[in-house]
């Protein structure tokens, strides 16, 4: 559940005051008072997908473990 959404189910569903909104979230009340009168979406960000660092030495590091610990598979590759 986003962020923005609870926010506005706090205040609209259950009633709950702009300041106590305020406490528990530890943002300004005029920003809690602009979400709620913007009615924005949740912001989505896209994050490129940029090669690790660590890429360049991935290979030398499986070997490294494949001979250390006698595995016979090495997953260093990521999930995207």
């Amino acid at each position: 559940m986003g962020f923005l959404s609870v926010i506005r189910r706090w205040a609209l569903r259950d009633k709950m005051p702009i300041r106590e909104i305020s406490r528990r979230t530890g943002l300004s009340r005029n920003t809690i008072r602009k979400y709620l009168r913007e009615g924005a979406a949740e912001p989505k960000f896209k994050t490129p997908t940029r090669p690790s660092k660590l890429d360049p030495y991935a290979d030398r590091e499986c070997a490294a473990r494949l001979a250390g610990t006698g595995q016979r598979t090495c997953d260093h590759e990521t999930s995207t």
